[in-house]
């Protein structure tokens, strides 16, 4: 991902979907030429010079201090979210030639973990989305229509973005996709700001760019959004309508690995499909510990 013109574009995205009214310019009588904020009025409202501001669209400025960076969000009432993206973007890492991808793996401890945990589902991901390891009932929750042993291959792991935009029966699992897609490309853009020498990534969202017209539309639109925790709305043919809570947590010590995890209200008919879901869903988590506890 080429950090400056991802800058430029993100700038350009936000400052056009600001109106002149909504800052207080009173709209001028003659037709703008472009649609939100022109670059001379973001630069006068955040105090910053319009050279230094359009060489900050360019991607041309350097050493951008955090006082310019915050004035800029401030004004273009950027979220905590964006603004992190807007510095991660304003001030890359030195450039590195992309590393060849590498396969991570769940430790043996994580795989423990996931199968300790019987009642809950669960998978372990990488920042990329593609699952390193799932529990018996994340398995059935989410992906009962792949091989249990998928994230065992690093070539062909289970990836949530790619499964969202390309996979029917996995996209059919959530009642409001829109929003599910949305926060999906969000949180990827956040990820691939922060990793512009990902190469795996970059094939990733390559692969969805050419073969799925939703993503790129979304993609376009650069939203950014990173969420750590929440609810989803699932509809499982097996059990029907699930509402549960999700909680996204760190694995310290690795490369941005993460285990989410859902949950249902107890008493609640959710409570009630999700433990239908366990007692019925394939034993082969089980089989899976010896092989697990000799790695």
């Amino acid at each position: 991902m080429d950090a400056p013109s991802e800058l430029g574009e993100f700038l350009k995205s936000r400052r056009g979907a600001l109106r002149p009214e909504d800052v207080g310019i009173a709209a001028a009588p003659a037709r703008r030429r472009v649609a939100g904020l022109r670059r001379e009025e973001l630069a006068l409202l955040a105090g910053v010079s319009i050279t230094h501001y359009t060489r900050l669209e360019q991607g041309r400025a350097t050493g951008v201090s955090d006082s310019v960076l915050d004035a800029i969000a401030r004004t273009l009432r950027l979220t905590e979210d964006e603004t992190a993206h807007l510095k991660a973007l304003a001030r890359p890492a030195a450039p590195r030639r992309p590393a060849a991808p590498r396969a991570e793996h769940a430790s043996p401890s994580a795989r423990r973990l996931l199968a300790a945990m019987t009642d809950v589902p669960a998978l372990l991901l990488d920042r990329r989305n593609d699952v390193l390891a799932w529990n018996r009932l994340g398995h059935a929750l989410l992906a009962a229509h792949l091989p249990w042993e998928g994230p065992q291959t690093p070539g062909g792991r289970p990836n949530l973005v790619r499964m969202l935009f390309l996979d029917e029966e996995y996209r059919a699992r959530y009642t409001d996709w829109k929003e599910e897609a949305h926060l999906a490309v969000a949180s990827l853009r956040l990820v691939a700001g922060r990793h512009p020498d990902d190469r795996a990534l970059a094939e990733l969202i390559g692969q969805l760019t050419i073969q799925s017209e939703e993503f790129t539309a979304l993609w376009a639109r650069h939203p950014v959004r990173t969420c750590v925790s929440g609810t989803k709305s699932l509809r499982h043919p097996a059990v029907g309508t699930l509402e549960l809570g999700f909680e996204n947590l760190c694995l310290p010590g690795t490369a941005d690995q993460r285990l989410i995890a859902y949950t249902a209200e107890p008493g609640t008919p959710s409570d009630a499909a999700l433990r239908l879901l366990a007692a019925t869903a394939s034993p082969a988590a089980r089989e899976d510990l010896p092989a697990l506890d000799a790695r």
